[in-house]
């Protein structure tokens, strides 16, 4: 039976729960243990598909099509476990089984009610299909004292007692901060957030303290002996230079050990940390200079709207030992022609997912100047889709082309709403009135690529799969006239119907893509488009 490790935040939120999480797991698997990851969002919506990127930041999707949360993003790019449909889940989603439960009659006629039948269903997500691992960190969402959150705290606090001694570990994650009036670090946010946490039953064994400078002894004795925690399990975790180097700045303040030392494992093997500091020196002094990438994107006010996309451009730049420059670029500023210069000193343009016509002109403009000034150009979804329209406006005479997301009864709609698609041996159908968040193409889907395109030789393969999320498609039927036109279709659905990949034969490096590869990048496993596409910024970069 799995160990079952519980991250909680207090004082505020965005401490980097989840990015401990992952970084603990990447340490533990370091010691030779197999670990999942799973995180408890307490907030009602069922999942963050259909949240604004600017409330919740990015939407992460699994290979199974399950919309998640970002964390889980961290999660697989720190241990390489891939996740899926059941690592996710939200209080909408809990009392959305609980009442299709009482509907079908399954309680008997009894009074549903917070305890026990929302607090089981917690507790049997957090037991359900854990695997043959060793170790489970669930993280929650939020910070203890949340009204939302109670539930999920009173599911763990039961967890804790009714599975066997030594079988579970609290580990809370608190703000040290430093008063610059007083000239020292604070103590008493600490002491407040376990109180709250001790309030509703739960001690914690671990302590994570985030801070910007070294906490002193004396302020770790203090909060072992006010918070009833061993002064060995009070962790200090420092702002880190890059996101990789936090397990092995967590690896040296103990707290693998003491995590360890909690479940009374004294015969763990040394941990085997030498590929993160492989990454960490390549981060640190990388060897081949510099490359600056433009995004032009819609939600580039908040960055975390890409995070997975960012931490792809940053695996591109460990590929190949150069330091990478993210300059976000709001893309409806590229409506006029004012700012076009801002794209001439870029090394790389990249033009990501979205939804909606906001901006959409600007992301065209974009990929005509990547086009026309051979700077290397990579579309991700909508990304593509604007590249196609640019080639179809300016290259195939299609003067009116557009998608039928922006203007539905005016135009060539070159992009368009599908309804029907397969995945494996089942046809699967659109319904263009139903929900939101089941209207996309979403999960794992193959794509056939041309033998001696540019992307085949990029993957070293004809077949791929890759994780997707979009409602809108390149129409097919316009394939023949753009290809003539110079834009190459180099990559379509194994049923020929759903165009994957284009390109442009003869420029530096263009390419266009319906799907997000940047979910299946790793620090150590950099995803093939992202290394090949820094690799051609490198290269412009002595051009320039």
């Amino acid at each position: 039976m799995p160990r079952y490790i519980f991250i909680t935040g207090g004082v505020v939120s965005s401490l980097g729960k989840g990015l401990a999480s992952a970084a603990l797991g990447a340490v533990l698997q370091a010691r030779g243990y197999k670990v999942r990851l799973r995180k408890l969002d307490p907030y009602l919506n069922v999942d963050p598909g259909t949240m604004s990127p600017y409330q919740h930041g990015e939407v992460y999707v699994t290979d199974d099509g399950a919309e998640t949360d970002l964390d889980l993003g961290h999660y697989e790019r720190f241990t390489g476990v891939s996740a899926t449909q059941g690592d996710n889940i939200t209080t909408g989603r809990i009392y959305k089984n609980i009442i299709e439960k009482e509907r079908r009659g399954d309680y008997l006629g009894a009074t549903v009610q917070v305890i026990p039948h929302v607090t089981n269903e917690i507790k049997d997500f957090v037991l359900s299909d854990a695997g043959d691992v060793d170790f489970v960190l669930c993280e929650v969402g939020g910070t203890v004292g949340d009204i939302e959150g109670l539930p999920f705290f009173e599911a763990l606090r039961q967890l804790s007692q009714e599975l066997p001694p030594r079988q579970t570990c609290f580990m809370h994650v608190t703000l040290m901060p430093f008063i610059a009036a007083a000239g020292e670090m604070k103590t008493k946010p600490t002491q407040h957030s376990v109180k709250e946490l001790r309030s509703i039953g739960i001690q914690p064994d671990i302590l994570l303290c985030r801070a910007d400078r070294e906490i002193n002894q004396g302020d770790r004795a203090k909060i072992g002996r006010f918070c009833n925690v061993r002064e060995s399990a009070v962790i200090q975790g420092l702002d880190a230079r890059s996101i990789y180097d936090v397990p092995l700045a967590y690896h040296a303040e103990g707290l693998d050990n003491a995590v360890l030392e909690h479940f009374g494992i004294d015969d763990a093997p040394d941990a085997e940390l030498s590929r993160w500091t492989e990454i960490s020196e390549t981060l640190a002094n990388p060897e081949h200079g510099e490359v600056n990438i433009g995004v032009i994107g819609k939600y580039t006010v908040l960055p975390d709207a890409y995070k997975s996309l960012s931490e792809a451009l940053v695996h591109g730049g460990i590929a190949n030992n150069v330091k990478v420059n993210i300059t976000w670029l709001e893309s409806d500023m590229f409506e006029g022609d004012d700012a076009m210069s801002r794209l001439e000193d870029l090394h790389g343009i990249l033009v990501p997912g979205g939804f909606g016509y906001r901006g959409s002109e600007g992301k065209i403009r974009a990929a005509q100047f990547a086009r026309e000034h051979d700077v290397p150009y990579f579309g991700i979804c909508l990304g593509m889709q604007m590249a196609v329209i640019e080639a179809a406006r300016n290259l195939a005479g299609i003067e009116d082309a557009t998608s039928s997301e922006f203007e539905e009864s005016s135009g060539e709609n070159v992009v368009g709403l599908m309804t029907e698609w397969t995945k494996g041996n089942e046809r699967l159908k659109r319904e263009g009135e139903g929900d939101l968040g089941g209207t996309m193409r979403l999960g794992a889907y193959p794509a056939a690529l041309s033998k001696g395109s540019l992307v085949a030789g990029i993957y070293g393969s004809t077949m791929i799969e890759e994780r997707h999320r979009h409602r809108y498609e390149v129409n097919i039927d316009y394939m023949d006239k753009l290809e003539a036109a110079g834009l190459k279709f180099s990559g379509l659905s194994p049923d020929g119907v759903l165009p994957e990949i284009v390109e442009i034969p003869g420029h530096p490096w263009y390419i266009g893509v319906q799907y997000h590869p940047e979910y299946k990048s790793r620090p150590f496993k950099p995803h093939p488009l992202f290394a090949g596409f820094i690799k051609a910024a490198k290269v412009q970069s002595r051009l320039v």
